[in-house]
C-alpha cells in the first residue's frame, strides 16, 4: 500500500502543478481496448501523465468479499486471483485485457449485466485525483460527499478526474457453467427468448447467471444462458456411463466460441437446445479467441488465405484480443471497421437490426440484455418505461438490449462515415444510445441533445475538471481531420495490401502480448 500511496502522491503533484499553470494534460494507461481512431497530434501537445504503473491487486478479502485494485489491473489477472478464493466479480468484461479502470471510466455491460448492472455497479468506492490535484474517495453511497462525482465519473471516459484505486465487490464462484444454447429461427424470436430469460420478474431459482445471444442470420439465432454449478453431471445422454468432459475455448486446438455455437445449433429445430459444461473462467473469456468473430476478417484481408482449423491453430498467438487490438490500430484497419455497441429498448431492437442489416449486411450480431441506468448518465439509457409488477400503477425503466455490430464497413472514407452516421440517426430515432469506445460522429449539438450537459458542466466546475477534455472532445471523430489523415502518405502506404496488415502484425509481435495468453493462470487444467 505504501508503494501505491507514493505513486498517487507523485501523480497528484503533477496534476496540481499543471492545474495551477492552467495547462491541459492527457493520460497514459499503458493499453487500450478502444477502437476509436487515434487522435492526430496537435502542434502543442498536452503534458503526459503516466499512470501505467498503477496495475497491482492490493488485497482480496474473502470475508468481506471485496478486492482492492489499481485501475490498470486487467480482467484476466483479477479473475485468476479471485478464483483462488472461490470468488469472482459479478460482472467480468469478456476480453482478458480490459482493465478495471477502463470498465469504470467507460461503459462495461456483459452477459451478467441484466442481473448486476454495469461494471461500476459492482464497485463500492473509487479513489480519484481531481483536476486540481486533490485526492478524494468517492462512493455511490448517498452519505458520501462525493457520491455525485462517483455517478458522474462512471462512463465519463476519464474527464472528471483520474481513477487511481477501486474497491470491487465479489460473489461466490462455482467451478463450471452449465450452458444452454437455444436455437431460434427469427430475429423476433431470439429477442423474445432473451428478454423472457433475463426478465427481472423471474424467480431467483429460475434466473441464470449469464444471458446473451448471437444472430448468425435473419433465420438462425441462438439464445445463450449460463448457470454456475459446483460439479459436472455424472453422465451425459450421449455417454450414459461416463462423466462429460468440460468444453474449453482457450487452447489453440479448441474451437472459436461462435463457430462452436453455430455448428452445434445449425442442425437443431427451433426452440430445441444443446447443453454443455464450461469451466467458469473459460466461459467468462470465451470470446477472446477471434475477438468474437472480428478476427476472421484478418484472414480475408490477406486475399485467398484459408480460414480453417489448421490455420487458426498455427496462427493462434495472433488471434487473441490483445494482439488483435494491436494489429487493428497498427494496420490502419480501425478506420475501415464498423465496431459499434448500441443499446436499445426491446420494443425497437428488431427495427434497428433490420436497418443495420439492410445498410451494412454485417452478420453475426451480438445481443446482450442490460439493466438500465436512469439518467443523468453517460451510460446507455432510454426514457421508455414499462409497468412495475411490484408496484401497481407505477413504472420502471425498461431493460435494454445491447446490439453489437462489428464488421468491415465501406472502403470509401465518405461512405464509411455515412454508414456510421446512418446508424447513429436510426439509434437516436429508436430511443437508444451507443458505447463511447467506438467511432462517434455526432455533431456537438446532436451529442448534447442526447446527454445532460448542465449536469455534466456543473460537475466539471465543482470538481475543477475544466482543464480536462470533455466527453465529446474525447469521443468525437473530426470528419474534416479524418479526411486529411486519410490523404497522408503513411495511410496511403498502408492502403497497399498487404503492407498495412504486415505493419499491424509487426506491432502486435513487438508488444509480446501473446505471452500473456500463453502463460495465463485462468486457463482450465484437468
Amino acid at each position: 500500500m505504501n508503494r501505491h500511496k507514493d505513486l498517487v502522491a507523485q501523480i497528484s503533484s503533477q496534476v496540481r502543478a499543471l492545474y495551477l499553470s492552467r495547462l491541459p494534460f492527457r493520460i497514459n494507461h499503458g493499453s487500450t481496448n478502444s477502437t476509436r481512431p487515434p487522435k492526430s497530434s496537435s502542434p502543442i501537445s498536452p503534458a503526459l501523465i503516466d499512470i501505467s504503473p498503477l496495475n497491482n491487486i492490493l488485497t482480496i478479502d474473502p470475508v468481506s468479499k471485496t478486492a482492492v485494485i489499481e485501475p490498470n489491473v486487467p480482467m484476466d489477472a483479477l479473475v485468476s486471483q479471485t478464483l483462488k478464493h472461490n470468488l469472482v466479480p459479478p460482472v467480468v468484461m469478456e476480453f482478458p485485457g480490459i482493465t478495471a479502470g477502463g470498465g469504470f471510466a467507460g461503459t462495461a455491460g456483459e452477459s451478467s449485466s441484466f442481473k448486476h448492472g454495469f461494471w461500476d455497479d459492482t464497485v463500492s468506492s473509487v479513489e480519484m485525483i481531481l483536476g486540481d490535484g486533490r485526492i478524494v474517495e468517492a462512493s455511490p453511497d448517498p452519505s458520501n460527499q462525493f457520491s455525485d462525482l462517483f455517478h458522474g465519473a462512471a462512463g465519463a471516459v476519464g474527464t472528471l478526474g483520474i481513477t487511481t484505486l477501486l474497491k470491487v465487490n465479489l460473489i461466490d464462484a462455482l467451478p463450471f457453467v452449465k450452458t444452454t444454447y437455444t436455437r431460434t429461427s427469427s430475429v423476433s424470436s431470439t429477442i423474445s427468448h432473451i428478454r423472457s430469460t433475463a426478465s427481472p420478474d423471474n424467480p431467483p431459482s429460475k434466473t441464470p447467471d449469464f444471458v446473451d445471444g448471437i444472430l448468425f442470420s435473419p433465420t438462425h439465432g441462438v439464445a445463450i444462458s449460463g448457470t454456475m454449478v459446483s460439479s459436472l453431471p455424472s453422465s451425459s445422454p450421449s455417454s450414459p456411463s461416463a462423466t462429460p468432459k468440460p468444453q474449453t475455448f482457450s487452447a489453440r486446438s479448441d474451437p472459436w466460441f461462435y463457430l462452436h455455437v453455430q455448428s452445434h445449433t445449425s442442425p437443431l429445430p427451433p426452440r430445441s437446445a444443446h447443453v454443455e459444461y464450461i469451466p467458469l473462467a473459460e466461459y467468462l473469456f470465451r470470446y477472446d479467441r477471434g475477438g468474437f468473430w472480428v478476427g476472421r476478417h484478418g484472414f480475408s484481408y490477406f486475399h485467398h488465405f484459408p480460414f480453417n482449423r489448421v490455420t487458426r491453430f498455427l496462427l493462434d498467438d495472433f488471434l487473441h484480443t490483445r494482439m488483435l487490438y494491436r494489429a487493428l490500430h497498427g494496420s490502419g484497419e480501425s478506420r475501415r471497421f464498423v465496431v459499434q455497441d448500441l443499446a436499445l429498448p426491446y420494443s425497437t431492437a428488431r427495427e434497428f437490426i433490420s436497418h443495420a442489416s439492410a445498410s451494412l449486411g454485417i452478420w453475426p450480431l451480438w445481443l446482450c440484455p442490460l439493466k438500465q441506468r436512469p439518467p443523468p448518465t453517460f451510460h446507455p439509457h432510454t426514457s421508455i418505461a414499462e409497468p412495475d409488477p411490484s408496484s401497481p400503477g407505477r413504472e420502471r425503466p425498461q431493460q435494454m438490449l445491447n446490439i453489437g455490430v462489428w464488421g468491415r464497413g465501406p472502403s470509401s472514407p465518405s461512405r464509411f462515415v455515412s454508414a456510421n452516421r446512418s446508424l447513429e440517426r436510426k439509434l437516436r430515432e429508436l430511443g437508444g444510445r451507443k458505447w463511447f469506445y467506438a467511432h462517434t460522429y455526432y455533431s456537438g449539438e446532436e451529442f448534447w441533445q442526447l446527454y445532460d450537459k448542465p449536469w455534466y458542466d456543473a460537475l466539471r466546475e465543482k470538481y475543477n475538471a475544466t482543464t480536462l477534455p470533455t466527453v465529446y472532445d474525447k469521443v468525437k471523430v473530426d470528419v474534416s481531420k479524418k479526411e486529411e489523415e486519410e490523404k497522408g502518405w503513411r495511410n496511403w502506404v498502408k492502403e497497399i495490401r498487404p503492407i498495412g496488415g504486415m505493419v499491424g502484425i509487426w506491432k502486435s509481435i513487438k508488444s509480446k502480448d501473446y505471452m500473456l495468453h500463453r502463460h495465463a493462470e485462468w486457463k482450465y487444467k484437468e
